[in-house]
């Protein structure tokens, strides 16, 4: 064979070893990587068992906080202890049906049957005692102010008030004002008196105010929150705005009248602002015009009926207040009569 032959023979040979050695490799090596692959994962999943497990955190669809005994019957105490006194009902109430109609309870006078309040006696023996210059002085300094009688919390004149939704309904008529202004107190310290509990109202109540003769001049057509702008509004209002000529008339800035005026009027509007708490500054006589008359006086009968038909509108009885000067006392064993009825009060200044 010639040696050409020879050589070729034996470069094949050796191209096909070469070729044989680099495939061998490659199956060694991706043994190898897989070998390595799966002992790197054998050594994870070894290792999950001795780890400690992570923390986790679930929150289930329900959360129920089991009821404390003894909160719940402090709040039923605090409940109870706020109720409104019970009022006396006019009426006979039948539980069934029945064929004739009760004849109407006659009208008696509830003052002996009432609750007294102790802190009248006190005014009135202290006012027999020293006298108006006494009182207006002496009383208006202390009792009147914001800080009440007694206790801390919001008063108005002496008259505390937990409610928050309060509003102010002023007699800014002459007779008024000059009775005021004889007890000590002028008009100058009803505005005083009335820009101080406003500034003490917390954030989440509401307020307004409302003077009147016969007709009548709202602060607003609804409860105002009572935050800084409102209360700055407020105290504006009070000393621009007030009356202090005795009159309103009807075209006035502001002023609200109808055919039938008076504090029925007045106190027909207050409910539609949903107040909780009334305030009245008054000598507790109040006249109207109607088509029948000039000056009609509004008697008792007609307040405790209008005020059944307010109170009959509103979930949650309307507490009156109701604050007198130099009342006759007809008027004041009426007002005194409405105000406990609704869980208010009623206080004199003489």
């Amino acid at each position: 064979m010639p040696a050409a032959s020879i050589t070729a023979l034996d470069e094949s040979a050796r191209e096909k070893k070469r070729r044989r050695g680099i495939i061998g490799s490659v199956i060694v090596g991706a043994i190898v990587v897989h070998l390595a692959g799966l002992f790197v994962a054998g050594v994870v999943i070894v290792a999950k068992f001795f780890a400690e497990p992570k923390a986790t955190f679930e929150i289930p669809r329900e959360i129920r906080v089991p009821v404390q005994t003894r909160d719940h019957k402090m709040t039923m105490a605090k409940n109870e202890a706020i109720a409104p006194k019970p009022s006396f009902n006019d009426r006979l109430v039948s539980t069934r049906p029945t064929n004739f109609a009760l004849p109407e309870m006659p009208k008696i006078d509830m003052d002996q049957l009432l609750p007294l309040d102790p802190s009248e006696i006190v005014s009135d023996q202290i006012s027999s005692l020293v006298g108006s210059a006494g009182l207006g002085s002496g009383a208006g300094s202390g009792a009147l102010g914001s800080g009440g009688i007694g206790g801390t919390g919001l008063s108005f004149f002496g008259l505390k008030t937990e409610g928050s939704r309060i509003l102010l309904i002023f007699d800014v008529s002459t007779s008024v004002v000059n009775k005021a202004t004889k007890a000590g107190i002028p008009l100058a310290r009803i505005k005083e008196e009335t820009i101080n509990l406003i500034d003490k109202l917390p954030i989440n109540a509401r307020f307004s105010i409302v003077q009147f003769v016969r007709n009548y001049k709202p602060f607003t057509e609804e409860l105002l929150v009572a935050s800084p702008p409102n209360k700055d509004l407020a105290r504006q209002w009070i000393e621009t705005e007030w009356s202090d000529t005795g009159m309103m008339a009807a075209s006035g800035k502001g002023v609200k009248t109808a055919p039938v005026n008076g504090l029925p009027l007045v106190l027909d509007f207050a409910f539609t602002l949903k107040p909780d708490t009334i305030f009245i500054i008054s000598d507790g006589s109040f006249q109207q015009t109607t088509p029948a008359s000039r000056n009609h006086t509004v008697t008792a009968d007609e307040f405790e009926d209008q005020l059944k038909r307010l109170q009959d509108t509103v979930e949650k009885p309307v507490l009156i207040h109701f604050i007198g000067f130099e009342m006759k006392p007809e008027d004041q064993s009426t007002w005194r009569r409405l105000s406990q009825r609704s869980g208010g009060k009623l206080r004199e200044i003489k």
